[in-house]
């Protein structure tokens, strides 16, 4: 009989990898001494050791907007389940104790259904999208909806429950962070928004969306003791975030998400005020499930449980991989979550609560009546192999090669290219006619990896050409177009001549080329991923901001040698230009991200004209890494790391225009092979009513069947055989402290206060809905206009509108709208943004609410937040 599970991909193990090129690092301070915020309670609020307040009872979920059907559903199944099967679906199974990196145990023995959850994907015929910061570079939120489509769809080909995107933490506090490319932009609004259609995309699929990672979780060094190298580190990072912060940036995206239905959020593995974030009560309870009315489920990050009852209370409902450390035959959970149920501990409510949120999110994307069995193994690629991989028991069909790429090549090449950014474009230097009387192409990111695509263990090197960053986030590559592919195609098919040398040290061999070429195609790149492996010196994080494999001297080589020289980045987010933006030799400049499998064709499609480039930075290219403002910690100052935020809420373009500082490309900026006139702003304000503060009381906590206190009934059964290392809920004798093991049992301990009460509790009045006050949603103002195409050729255009909110405190403008347009020649269409109350609110830290200021708001509306011509006070 098939077993259905949750299944969850992770990564384990630290591996060390060597490069030529990005090895060194200066290890900055976290913040420069032009970061901080002017807002006095924000560097109060982000102080070393900061204390994050308790918050208990963890809310029960509600049926709140429009999971009032699913969470009936999931009640009425729970209602129906034994304590030891509410338990299995709470606790993963242990580290390589199935076939996916996260799998809980069952929750219906009769039927043997788990939950089964993923990250990436070590499977096979299984397709490579682009990162999220190429979809945020896109604009476009049809394009991220197409993408969170496809990868839920191929999720639910390979019998996965819960897919572990989208991620919004990292937002990208430093651009140094080794995992920000997974994440859209450190812009609340544009990442808010394409998390939001990320979930709706995969949650169409049938699949959960996993949102991550809650919270603060803005760098790999420290994350986690073991990797971090250090002997005198007792604890992960501590993320110190003061309360406006948190509201209007760090948590602003995951509003979106939950707004949009998110089935599940993942919590970070990093402290947030010092209280570790899968234990966070204030964070969980108060805030993700309390203000944000959250319905689904809270899973931790692999080993990210740090506590057993603790994280129960502190509204943690699912644990993974389930055991304590990474095959170490204990769990915080499992046989332990029963033995407190049993003794009085942790009230039946609590479990009752975290099994509905589960099934409810499970109901939610009809997984009742999508889930199909799991098909493929996250340990190895062979057809045959161990069901417990760890334990090396019980041989079988484990990888059936199920294709599930559909005809998503087609979307992976589209976005590539519609991410492309084009920086400069000297004398429409570009698009290019494939007609040029010798193009030669340079660089090892032009080519292939020696090794093939998938040469690198997830990916974690930087050989050939960059379509992917590193770590648990990447998967395995069906093919790997590259440009050199691309383009010589591209050219062959023309009869035109082409040359290559993808080896960025074959100095005499570059000069002798680059001196021949009529046009001369640059490719360089800047990597970076996960912290449990190590390239090139970089520990997940970037070190420096500069380019891989000697990419710099390889431009300037080439540029004082060729005067048409094209300059195409792959990089995992900014790098430092240099000069290369004034360089005369220099005459065209794209970025273009890590873009997926179709890489080479798509950078083809825009070098060749059958693509108008019309992305947008998602981020600032600045002149110096001093000039973002913040940065990376990369020497431990204490014990457990203190990550001050003092920065506040000016990080990337808001740190650079707080301090006057003139970017190289700012955010939001990109060019077009075609023109724009921007004309016709318009301010209409609505009608809508006044913000009222949610009110009221919940419902008692509501329990489902009855907990049977017969500790007999819950020894292992004697008609299962027990794997090694294997995560059950089971006991092994009949006394409970004996069963627990813990020679501290029966020793009183802290249970915090109201942790263990079901009665009725207030509502939060920044609450009421998913997402928080419905209100917030409000159309306030109706903002409209005219973007002309002035050129010749049809194109793309980001229409972007800014808001200066006006106080002494606010950033001069933040992105509140924007629309990817398409235009015809000598057309025009309408751009319209409607600003909602939360777009022109703050966090009122004393009313604990979102105001609307007394200060002066100015739209400004443009192509990037540094050029918009239009400008309107806005009517108050």
């Amino acid at each position: 009989m098939w077993t259905s599970s949750l299944l969850l991909l992770a990564a384990a193990g630290a591996v060390v990898r060597c490069q030529d090129g990005n090895n060194t690092a200066p290890f900055p301070s976290a913040t420069y001494p032009n970061g901080s915020s002017p807002d006095p309670a924000t560097i109060a609020g982000s102080v070393e050791f900061q204390k994050s307040p308790p918050f208990y009872p963890s809310p029960w979920v509600s049926g709140l907007g429009d999971w009032g059907a699913s969470v009936a559903k999931a009640q009425a199944l729970v209602a129906q389940m034994t304590l030891a099967e509410k338990v299995n679906l709470t606790t993963g199974v242990g580290w390589e104790g199935e076939r996916c990196v996260g799998q809980t145990g069952t929750f219906r023995s009769k039927t043997g259904d788990s939950i089964i959850v993923s990250a990436g994907f070590t499977s096979d015929f299984n397709s490579v999208f682009p990162a999220g910061v190429n979809v945020a570079a896109t604009w476009d939120r049809g394009r991220a909806y197409l993408r969170g489509q496809g990868m839920g769809a191929e999720h639910q080909g390979k019998g996965v429950d819960v897919q572990l995107g989208p991620v919004s933490g990292p937002i990208g506090r430093a651009p140094e962070g080794g995992r920000n490319w997974e994440g859209f932009s450190p812009d609340p609004v544009l990442s808010g928004i394409m998390m939001a259609q990320s979930v709706k995309g995969i949650q169409s699929q049938g699949v959960i969306a996993c949102s991550k990672h809650y919270i603060g979780n803005e760098q790999e060094h420290f994350r986690q003791v073991p990797q971090a190298g250090f002997d005198n580190l007792t604890d992960s990072y501590s993320s110190n975030i003061d309360d406006v912060t948190l509201h209007e940036l760090y948590l602003w995206p995951f509003a979106d998400a939950v707004r949009a239905g998110t089935g599940s959020v993942m919590c970070s593995y990093n402290q947030v005020n010092n209280s570790y974030a899968c234990q966070n009560s204030y964070l969980l309870n108060n805030i993700l499930k309390n203000e944000l009315g959250f319905q689904g489920f809270v899973v931790s990050d692999w080993s990210g449980q740090h506590s057993g009852i603790g994280s129960a209370f502190a509204g943690l409902d699912m644990t993974m991989p389930g055991d304590v450390g990474f095959d170490s035959d204990t769990s915080f959970w499992g046989t332990n979550l029963t033995i407190a149920v049993l003794n009085g501990t942790v009230p039946q409510w609590r479990v009752d609560d975290a099994a509905t949120r589960i099934l409810a999110a499970w109901y939610y994307v009809g997984r009742d009546t999508k889930q199909i069995p799991i098909n493929f193994d996250s340990w190895t690629l062979a057809t045959y192999g161990y069901q417990h991989f760890y334990a090396q028991e019980d041989v079988r069909l484990i990888n059936e090669h199920v294709d599930v790429r559909a005809d998503h090549a087609a979307t992976i090449r589209d976005i590539g290219s519609a991410s492309t950014v084009l920086l400069k474009n000297v004398n429409n230097a570009l698009p290019l006619t494939g007609h040029e009387k010798l193009t030669a192409v340079f660089g090892n990111d032009a080519g292939d990896n020696p090794n093939g695509p998938n040469g690198c263990s997830d990916r974690g090197c930087d050989n050939g050409t960059l379509a992917m960053g590193w770590g648990s986030g990447s998967a395995n590559f069906p093919y790997l177009v590259t440009p050199e592919t691309a383009i010589q195609n591209e050219l062959l098919g023309n009869g035109a001549v082409f040359e290559s040398i993808t080896d960025n040290f074959a100095y005499s061999q570059i000069e002798t080329l680059a001196m021949r070429a009529s046009t001369a195609i640059v490719f360089v790149n800047a990597d970076a991923g996960e912290g449990y492996i190590v390239v090139d010196g970089n520990q997940g994080d970037r070190n420096n901001l500069t380019l891989w494999q000697g990419g710099d001297n390889l431009i300037m080589n080439v540029s004082s040698l060729c005067n048409n020289t094209i300059v195409v980045i792959h990089s995992v987010g900014p790098i430092l230009l240099a000069n290369y933006s004034s360089n005369p030799n220099i005459t065209a400049i794209l970025w273009a991200g890590i873009p997926g499998q179709e890489s080479g064709n798509s950078i083809a499609d825009v070098l060749y004209g059958r693509v108008n480039p019309g992305a947008k930075l998602p981020f600032t290219m600045a002149a110096s890494r001093e000039d973002y403002g913040d940065d990376l910690l990369y020497l431990p100052n204490a014990p457990v790391p203190q990550l001050d935020f003092a920065e506040g809420i000016f990080i990337d373009y808001r740190a650079l225009d707080r301090a006057g500082i003139e970017p190289v490309y700012e955010f939001g900026f990109g060019l077009s092979y075609t023109t724009f006139n921007y004309s016709n702003l318009s301010i209409v304000k609505q009608n809508a009513g006044p913000y009222v503060p949610t009110t009221g009381m919940t419902t008692a906590a509501p329990t489902f069947g009855t907990t049977d206190n017969n500790t007999s009934d819950y020894i292992f059964p004697s008609n299962i055989t027990r794997v090694p290392y294997y995560i059950y809920p089971y006991l092994n004798v009949t006394d409970l402290e004996a069963a627990s093991q813990d020679p501290d049992y029966g020793v009183p301990g802290y249970i915090p206060a109201m942790a263990q009460d079901g009665s009725p509790q207030p509502l939060n009045p920044a609450g009421g809905a998913p997402g928080g006050n419905p209100q917030l949603y409000d159309v306030l103002y109706m903002v409209t206009a005219t973007v002309t195409n002035t050129g010749s050729v049809g194109g793309e255009e980001v229409p972007q509108l800014y808001l200066s909110l006006g106080g002494p405190y606010d950033p001069p403008v933040v992105l509140r709208g924007f629309e990817r347009l398409s235009i015809d020649a000598g057309m025009s269409a309408t751009f319209t943004v409607e600003l909602t109350r939360r777009d022109v609110s703050n966090w009122d830290t004393t009313a604990q609410n979102w105001v609307i200021s007394d200060y002066p708001k100015t739209v400004k509306v443009g192509s990037s937040s540094r050029n918009t011509p239009l400008s309107m006070a806005l009517p108050m």
